[in-house]
């Protein structure tokens, strides 16, 4: 194992708040709803959850496979640790005082506890997928293409994750006919915005090399 210079371990730290963020703003803002195109529908989360991917193929091409399982490895103890506290909260006794929030409280965190284990469940699979996705991608390509391995990986990787996802987040709070428009677009979606931050890989693959790195 080589070892990391500080300046490297400040740089992965940064990283790894723009993805345990995006993960979470993904989870609790994502219940929410926008009209998209031809009457389908568009959960908030496409506009941060792209992140999450992008972050593991950046981390993994500058400092390998093993440092972008351990960001999906902090993304799920992050994720389990909230569906935790959520149940804590939600079941612990209201002060009199607080009784006015109970229920849109509530209603809040039950559905992001729902979200949680919905997370849990796919990004598991989906973040796993994506990783070995794009070092399969990386092996059979070469070094090269980066803008290519990555949304080839993303692309696959997105498509377990929206469908596992959405299956158990929404079945029961919407109609089925409602999910299945949601499911489509919103994989469509998330691929053209994962193509969309690409520029955005590249700028945080040279930040990340400008000083030097070294692969673990």
């Amino acid at each position: 194992m080589q070892t990391l210079t500080e300046r490297d371990y400040k740089k992965i730290l940064i990283c790894l708040t723009l993805y345990i963020t995006s993960l979470f703003a993904a989870n609790t803002l994502g219940v929410k709803l926008m009209p998209f195109l031809f009457g389908t529908h568009l959960s908030v989360a496409v506009f941060s959850f792209p992140i999450v991917f992008i972050m593991t193929d950046v981390i993994g091409e500058v400092y390998g496979k093993k440092m972008a399982n351990n960001f999906v490895i902090a993304g799920i103890i992050s994720i389990i640790l909230f569906l935790f506290y959520s149940f804590v909260s939600t079941m612990a006794p209201w002060a009199q005082d607080g009784l006015w929030v109970k229920e849109g409280y509530n209603q809040i965190f039950s559905l992001s506890a729902r979200f949680s284990i919905a997370s849990v469940v796919a990004f598991i699979i989906a973040e796993y997928q994506d990783v070995l996705s794009f070092f399969f991608f990386k092996k059979h390509i070469g070094e090269k293409y980066f803008w290519l391995r990555s949304n080839l990986s993303n692309m696959w990787s997105q498509l377990f994750d929206t469908i596992i996802f959405m299956s158990i987040a929404f079945i029961g709070v919407y109609p089925l006919h409602t999910i299945l428009l949601i499911i489509i677009p919103w994989w469509l979606y998330k691929v053209v915005m994962g193509i969309f931050y690409t520029p955005l890989s590249y700028l945080g693959i040279h930040i990340l090399k400008k000083y030097g790195n070294k692969s673990i």
